[in-house]
């Protein structure tokens, strides 16, 4: 049976199901894994990192080596923004080229990673915290496949998205993470995709060249936050509006932060805090990446 056919095949099956027996029905499959698996927040910044052989990208290329091979990847996307939850649920999700100003070269990318529909389907019945539309529309915007294709350059591992409702506050997106933790357990790699400072009317163009350049307050709040996500002091990072001016220049607006919440909230009783680009790029973002995982 060709891949299409079987992805179409589940995803019928798993239509007519509802309730944790529909999750357990496919998960049987799935072994529980003998290392849990990783969970990750990635700084993606520009575009331009999708095709670009930079320091930023080799560690995408290199985790991907570092972590078990997922059975899935299910990405939290900063450019996925929506009211109420969706989770895509297509067979082949387009590549969507959610940006201007860019090279034809940028624009010319297509990722074409199967989706999964099935697990798709199976993962919004676990989020009990929120009604999960099964989407058919959307695809993987730039802050899945820019990533994903330096991790999976051979596009044979199913991507998912799942959006942010932006009608919620940041402790629903925290606590709805945790309901995905089950996830780890089979195999599938879960990753937030944004930026800890992210303030694009304050770049200095002129500086994007100048190595680890950082406004004051950037590095300072990115400091904090490092030093909150170290401490397992989620709650300070939950409440983000109340850690003063730094944050309200790093944090504008919500959608580049959130994604951390989503992998924080996934961190387990065991899981040990690695950093990687912990960089600054134009004064005011960071790369800063988050690591969990048991086997560090």
């Amino acid at each position: 049976m060709e891949r299409k056919d079987f992805l179409k095949t589940m995803m019928m099956g798993a239509a007519g199901m509802t309730g944790l027996p529909a999750w357990n029905q496919f998960t049987s499959g799935l072994k529980d894994q003998e290392r849990l698996m990783p969970v990750l927040f990635v700084g993606h910044g520009s575009p331009m990192n999708g095709i670009g052989d930079n320091e930023f990208s080799a560690k995408w290329k290199a985790m991907a080596k570092d972590i078990p091979r997922p059975v899935a990847v299910l990405v939290v996307s900063a450019h996925w923004f929506t009211r109420g939850t969706r989770i895509t649920a297509m067979d082949f999700p387009k590549t969507i080229h959610d940006f201007g100003g860019f090279p034809q070269a940028l624009f010319d990318v297509q990722y074409k990673a199967p989706g999964h529909p099935a697990l798709a389907a199976e993962t919004a019945q676990l989020l009990h915290s929120a009604h999960v539309e099964l989407d058919h529309d959307w695809g993987l915007d730039h802050g899945a496949w820019t990533i994903t294709r330096h991790m999976y350059p051979d596009a044979d591992i199913p991507v998912m998205q799942l959006s942010i409702d932006y009608t919620k506050p940041p402790r629903f997106h925290y606590e709805l993470a945790k309901e995905l933790y089950a996830l780890r357990k089979k195999g599938i790699l879960i990753m937030g995709s944004g930026n800890m400072v992210h303030n694009l009317r304050m770049i200095a163009w002129d500086k994007m060249d100048q190595p680890e350049y950082g406004y004051d307050w950037a590095l300072q709040i990115n400091d904090k936050m490092k030093q909150y996500i170290r401490s397992g002091d989620h709650d300070q990072l939950i409440r983000y509006t109340a850690m003063g001016r730094e944050a309200e220049l790093a944090i504008p607006t919500p959608e580049h932060y959130l994604p951390l919440l989503y992998t924080l909230g996934l961190k387990g009783t065991k899981d040990e805090v690695s950093f990687f680009n912990d960089k600054a790029v134009g004064g005011s973002l960071t790369m800063t990446s988050v690591k969990l995982d048991t086997a560090v």
